[in-house]
């Protein structure tokens, strides 16, 4: 299975991304221009890990980039937390 995104807005008008898969490759580009497109119209954005399998080093940077701008991971697992948690303090979070 590859990277499956279901895009959810609450009630309160947030946008919640449901990520599910492996995130790979092209599925970062793909998410960085969803997030891209999200984040113009403004309303708050977080992103649902829970049904993530398996992630590439790549989506590591890009998911830690885009918490560094504010974007909530939810239900992160705690592989992902901890490698995102490493590439923070190694300095590689670039913005994406």
């Amino acid at each position: 299975m590859t990277c499956k995104i279901d895009r959810i807005v609450s009630p309160d008008g947030s946008v919640i991304l449901y990520i599910s898969g492996r995130i790979k490759g092209a599925d970062v580009e793909m998410l960085r221009q969803l997030i891209e497109r999200e984040l113009t119209a403004k309303s708050p954005l977080a992103m649902d890990l829970t049904e993530i399998t398996l992630v590439s080093r790549d989506a590591i940077k890009a998911l830690a980039a885009q918490e560094a701008r504010g974007i909530e991971l939810r239900n992160c697992p705690a592989y992902v937390r901890h490698w995102i948690s490493r590439e923070k303090c190694s300095g590689g979070a670039e913005m994406e």
